[in-house]
């Protein structure tokens, strides 16, 4: 039997069957079902105040065994399965928002060449009074405001998503091990 690693930080979860990880609702086979979305946010919620480095092992505390998921290595390899899954999908939402972002990239330069255009324009044909100085004012700042969503994007929109791509692919390389209360038995450990 493999044991954890020895410097891996400890995920400790206990539930009274191994059933209740996962979402009683997803009609899918147990390797491919959701986790029940407490115990993701739970297993999620530790993951974050660890060390980032740090190799993670979750230590299932089980009350009482259940027949339909009572192997390790299924359980473990469906929780890995699942976080897997989750970094699949935040890495396309990530993709899509940079897509997003070029999209309005273009569109907010074209606004401020625009605008810049059109205060030219007004510089050209002279001064018309205070009221063409606040227009050309106005255009300017409305062409940088058209810049906003795609800096904000490109600056700070992706980091969060990222980082949360990050921990699901920490998370689907976590060994699992399954302790159960009323067998004596030692630990049942699954590895990646």
């Amino acid at each position: 039997m493999n044991e954890d690693p020895i410097d891996a930080s400890i995920i400790d979860l206990r539930v009274a069957t191994l059933r209740q990880l996962f979402n009683e609702m997803d009609p899918s086979p147990l390797r491919e079902r959701d986790l029940n979305p407490r115990t993701e946010e739970y297993i999620v919620g530790w993951c974050r105040e660890l060390p980032r480095n740090a190799a993670l092992c979750l230590h299932i505390h089980v009350d009482r065994s259940d027949e339909e998921s009572s192997d390790p290595a299924i359980i473990g390899e469906s929780i890995r399965h699942f976080f897997r899954g989750r970094s699949i999908a935040t890495r396309l939402r990530l993709r899509r928002l940079f897509a997003h972002g070029r999209i309005a990239l273009v569109i907010g330069l074209g606004c401020l060449a625009v605008a810049f255009g059109l205060s030219r324009l007004l510089e050209d044909f002279g001064p018309f009074g205070g009221f063409s100085g606040i227009v050309k004012e106005s255009l300017v700042v409305g062409g940088w405001v058209a810049m906003w969503r795609p800096l904000e994007i490109f600056l700070y929109d992706w980091w969060p998503i990222l980082a949360d791509a990050r921990l699901s692919d920490r998370l689907a390389g976590m060994s699992v091990r399954i302790t159960c209360k009323n067998t004596e038995a030692t630990p049942r450990a699954t590895h990646p």
